[in-house]
């Protein structure tokens, strides 16, 4: 059995399980657009079937590349941008000691990241840091001409020479691109560099059971096998029944579309465990992208409890009625730390003495359920029994499904994104980007520059 559970009981009083039955026939037909691969965008459904089509061979060799970088750095570099290294750094740092930062000793390389901004005091504060470290990069991109990762990468690139010498670039750059065209791969073949292939069939967001999520995991010094073995379970379980009696991502994906035609259009995840703020973020991406088009869309929105509640808390208890939210709810915590009693009580929690942490966490995460219900928010509640590699490959194959049954009940392309070209486009007119000129002129004399 999957470990990963959903209650949408807290939304029944918002939406009727008899409307979310209706969506069973349009679900039905969605889940075998995906395995038949028929529906819109099919040509990038390749993730569907990717966990169970990955080989121990092919984990072995991603462990073996882990190796050798690992024995040489004692910081990598991911540089990358959205799908790029959301999954990758949502799984290392759900996975990671909280302060992993600051342990003088520690097994496996500190991951950084650069190419998902362009914050010249950033990448200025990181050579900084890389002046004084052993450090090695992984750079993911499938043409290697994206703005941000590629400036990161000639950055960093041009720094290894400078710090190690040319013929060190073979031994510290791993690169992970097409399998046979673009800027990037046409580099890596040109120098020599270490190369994982980006299947063709898989767009960025879906993209973290390939080696662009595996194998900076494995370098950051996590199980790769048991995050797959999680995946292949959920890929088993979901891809063999649409029912949502039994399929608990047609279930959500149901749920969430039947109370966005209730006019519940903001979709906020929730989480009270702070090594859980990027697989939020990762989900943001994978839901915002993959829906938000054609004019529809939820809009995914993100808190982290219960820091959140003492500032997002008061909009989402009173403010506008047009939101709901998942809440992630972990059962088993790795650790175990109790409430002194004092006998002063100044601080007056006695009450709690002798208490888990946990357990006020966990109060407080059933109370603030409760109290939003009852202010006019409806909750899905999504159980994973604890933060491991194992449930994580469930949870994350878990979301990607359920997004793109979503997706097409929306009637959309799950899997394009058109729209994140335009920004693009008017960049590259402002820096004067050739073959742009017109395009320049234009905007240019719009913003009087």
């Amino acid at each position: 059995m999957i470990d990963v559970k959903i209650d949408i009981s807290n939304a029944l009083g918002f939406v009727s399980m008899e409307t979310i039955r209706s969506l069973q026939p349009a679900i039905s037909q969605s889940h075998l657009s995906l395995i038949e691969k028929t529906g819109k965008g099919n040509n990038f459904t390749g993730w569907v079937q990717l966990p169970q089509n990955t080989s121990p061979d092919f984990l072995s060799t991603i462990e073996q590349e882990a190796l050798k970088i690992k024995k040489i750095a004692e910081v990598v570099v991911v540089i990358g941008i959205g799908g790029s290294y959301l999954g990758a750094k949502a799984v290392i740092d759900a996975l990671s000691h909280h302060f992993s930062s600051l342990k003088s000793t520690w097994e496996s390389p500190l991951i950084l990241y650069a190419g998902q901004n362009l914050s010249e005091d950033y990448i200025s504060d990181l050579i900084e840091i890389l002046n004084t470290k052993e450090y090695a990069i992984i750079v993911i991109s499938k043409s290697g001409t994206t703005t941000e990762p590629a400036v990161a990468f000639r950055i960093l690139k041009d720094h290894i020479k400078k710090k190690y010498g040319k013929n060190a670039l073979k031994n510290r750059v791993v690169v992970i691109t097409d399998k046979e065209k673009g800027a990037l791969k046409k580099l890596a073949d040109d120098e020599g560099y270490t190369t994982f292939i980006i299947p063709d069939d898989v767009g960025g967001r879906y993209s973290v059971f390939t080696p662009v999520g595996l194998f900076p995991i494995a370098v950051a010094g996590f199980n790769i096998r048991k995050l797959i073995a999680g995946a292949q379970l959920m890929q088993q379980y979901l891809t063999s029944q649409s029912g949502m009696v039994v399929n608990p991502a047609a279930l959500y994906a149901a749920t969430r579309n039947a109370l966005y035609r209730k006019s519940f259009t903001t979709e906020i995840f929730v989480s009270y465990e702070p090594r859980l703020l990027y697989l939020a973020e990762w989900w943001k991406q994978l839901f915002g992208e993959s829906e938000g088009k054609e004019l529809k869309g939820i809009f995914p929105a993100t808190v982290s409890n219960t820091t959140d509640l003492h500032s997002m808390g008061q909009y989402i208890q009173q403010g506008q009625r047009n939101i709901f939210e998942t809440v992630i709810s972990v059962k088993n915590p790795d650790k175990t730390i109790i409430v002194p009693f004092e006998k002063e009580n100044s601080d007056g929690i006695n009450f709690l003495a002798g208490k888990r942490v946990y357990t006020i966490n966990h109060k407080a995460e059933l109370g603030t359920l409760l109290a939003h219900i009852d202010g006019g928010v409806p909750n899905l509640v999504v159980e994973i029994p604890s933060i491991n590699e194992y449930t994580l490959g469930q949870l994350l194959y878990f979301f990607e499904y359920a997004c793109a049954l979503s997706g097409y009940l929306l009637q959309v392309n799950p899997f394009d994104q058109p729209g994140v070209e335009d920004y693009k486009k008017n960049m590259f007119a402002l820096l004067d980007k050739p073959g742009f000129e017109e395009e320049s002129q234009k905007i240019k004399k719009r913003l009087l520059l």
